[in-house]
This record gives C-alpha cells, sequence and structure tokens, in this order.
C-alpha cells in the first residue's frame, strides 16, 4: 500500500433522530482510528443520506456537518425514495470523489469494528466486500425461518445473493462506476452487486440489537421487498404458470375422460359441493397467476417511464458550502 485511499461511508437515514447521534460518534471514533492507523486517508467522510424524514433527521445531520465537517457530510433527498434508493443515491453522488465506499445502517445493527476487515480485504484485491451475519441466535423463530426460506427461495428463483447479506458492503470506486450503468428503476441491490462481477470475498460479523428507535421493516414492507427481489431478478415464476397451466389442461382431460365413462356407465351423481369446490380452486389459481403476471407488468410501466429513481436537494460538502442538485 503506496498510501491511503480514501473511504466514503454511505448511510442511510428515514426518521433516526432517536439513534443518529449515537451512530455518528461511533462512526467518527472509528474513522479516527482508521486514519491514525494509516488505513484511510484524512480525505475520507461518513455521508448520511436523510431519506424525506418527516422527524428531525435532516437538522441533526446539518449539525453533524457543521460541527465536524472533517467527518461528516449530507445528502438530503427531495422526497422518501426508499431504502434502496437513497442508497443508490449516495453511493452515486461519491462515486467519483472516493476510492472505496462501505454502505450501511443507521441503526448500529452491523458491526462498525467490520470495518477494518473490510478495507484491509480491499487492501488486498477485492473489489467487493460482503458483509456476511455469522448467525442469527437473536432473531425469532419466525424471522430465523423466514429468512431462510427467502435466500433459498431467491436462489430456486434464479437470484445470486449472498445468504444472510443485507446492504452492509464494500465496493471499490471501479464497482460503483459499473453499477452507474444499471439503469433499471426498481432497485435490489443485493441482486444487482453480484452482477457486476470482479474479485469478491466475505467478512463475517454479529449482527447487534437496534441501538434506539423501531425498525422500519414491518412484515409487509419485508414481503414487499422479497417480491421485487424475486421478480426483479428472475422470469421462473412466469415459467411456472405455464407449467401450472399445462397441468391443469392435463388434469382437465384427464377428468373430462372420467366424466366421460362415469356418464356411460350410469354412475354420475350430482353433487353441489364437488364443483363448488373446482371452481374456487380453479378461480383461485387464475387470479393468483393474474397477479404474477401483474405484478411484471407494473415493473414494466414503473421501467418504460423512465423517471428519476431519487432527486438530490441538497449536498453539505466538506468545505462547508451547500451545493443545491
Amino acid at each position: 500500500m503506496d498510501s491511503p485511499e480514501i473511504l466514503y461511508m454511505v448511510v442511510p437515514c428515514y426518521n433516526e433522530q432517536e439513534v443518529l447521534r449515537e451512530t455518528a460518534e461511533q462512526l467518527k471514533t472509528k474513522y479516527t482510528d482508521l486514519i491514525s492507523s494509516g488505513l484511510i486517508s484524512n480525505e475520507s467522510r461518513i455521508v448520511f443520506v436523510n431519506d424525506g424524514s418527516s422527524d428531525m433527521t435532516w437538522d441533526l445531520i446539518k449539525e453533524l456537518h457543521d460541527t465536524s465537517p472533517q467527518f461528516f457530510s449530507g445528502i438530503d433527498l427531495a422526497h422518501n425514495s426508499g431504502h434502496q434508493n437513497a442508497i443508490l443515491a449516495g453511493l452515486m453522488t461519491v462515486k467519483d470523489i472516493c476510492d472505496m465506499c462501505i454502505t450501511m445502517d443507521a441503526d448500529l445493527q452491523d458491526d462498525i469494528n467490520t470495518i477494518d476487515e473490510m478495507v484491509k480485504k480491499y487492501y488486498e484485491g477485492n473489489q467487493v466486500v460482503y458483509g456476511v451475519r455469522s448467525a442469527r441466535d437473536a432473531d425469532s423463530f419466525f424471522k430465523k425461518s423466514t429468512a431462510k426460506g427467502f435466500y433459498r427461495f431467491m436462489r430456486v428463483m434464479g437470484a445470486d445473493v449472498v445468504y444472510n447479506h443485507a446492504d452492509f458492503r464494500l465496493m471499490s470506486k471501479r464497482v460503483m462506476q459499473e453499477l452507474s450503468g444499471f439503469r433499471e428503476v426498481n432497485l435490489f441491490l443485493r441482486g444487482m452487486v453480484p452482477l457486476i462481477g470482479f474479485k469478491n470475498c466475505k467478512v463475517y460479523y454479529e449482527r447487534h440489537e437496534r441501538a434506539a428507535g423501531e425498525s422500519k421493516y414491518s412484515l409487509k414492507r419485508m414481503l414487499a421487498f422479497a417480491v421485487n427481489g424475486i421478480t426483479s431478478f428472475s422470469t421462473k415464476p412466469l415459467k411456472l404458470i405455464t407449467a401450472l397451466g399445462l397441468i391443469m389442461s392435463a388434469a382437465s382431460v384427464v377428468a373430462f375422460i372420467w366424466v366421460f365413462i362415469t356418464k356411460i356407465a350410469g354412475f354420475t351423481v350430482h353433487g353441489w359441493s364437488s364443483t363448488m369446490c373446482s371452481i374456487w380452486l380453479i378461480g383461485g389459481l387464475q387470479l393468483f397467476c393474474l397477479g404474477i403476471i401483474g405484478e411484471y407488468i407494473g415493473k414494466i410501466y414503473a421501467e418504460v417511464k423512465q423517471r428519476p429513481r431519487y432527486i438530490v436537494a441538497e449536498f453539505l460538502n466538506d468545505d462547508g458550502k451547500t451545493e443545491e442538485k
């Protein structure tokens, strides 16, 4: 290593006023250690991305920047764009002014002590370093089982995702530049980053409890996130619909033959229950299949409009000035 390189951290924030000061303090301490040990340049910064928060999050970010501009920068999005878009906004803003970038959430559940190992792995030639949970002992049985089911199902559906990895990762400048070429509106970064390729590795850590505040990922949002990931990276659900249609067609032919034989033999029995069950079953399958097709059509509709994925209202850089975007 000839000289330490510039590390930027992108930390998306949505209504994080309760935990933001503690997060900033711990990251500032970590950066001080990294700079003094010569692992990163003193031009390295921590960038908080305000994703349309309705509390005091942006005011706190501005305060952090005003008091410690040598450590903290801030990006204010014009409206709430979603977690994945907030991460992308940060990455695309800093990709030309840093050598490497780490993304992590503001809740301190990701172990910041893992940053040292990530940076070392980068200097060893890795373009992407994935932070991977070593265990899920703190999770409830429901959350643990659904998480395992999600990753396995994603694999079956053909999406190359890293098991037990969220959005805690290091990327090089080259990877961020290549990521800028991915233009889809429906973002699923856990699946997009592995598609870029390049040399990569994993570092393992224990995930902590949230330091303060409440999780923004309800069961409904987690399910929506899973559906988005599956439909963004695989057409297998559509192929399954075709297979299901063929199976139901074959079954209907068998049923028709059976009904014809029983009619000729005189064994027909008029039954209301069996008729109604058949109607509900076929109707339910049809609606389910239409829902899957509709999900894909909705994504196509969003993509063809080519609306911006996010709008940066302000970027607080390290010279104390505010840049209007």
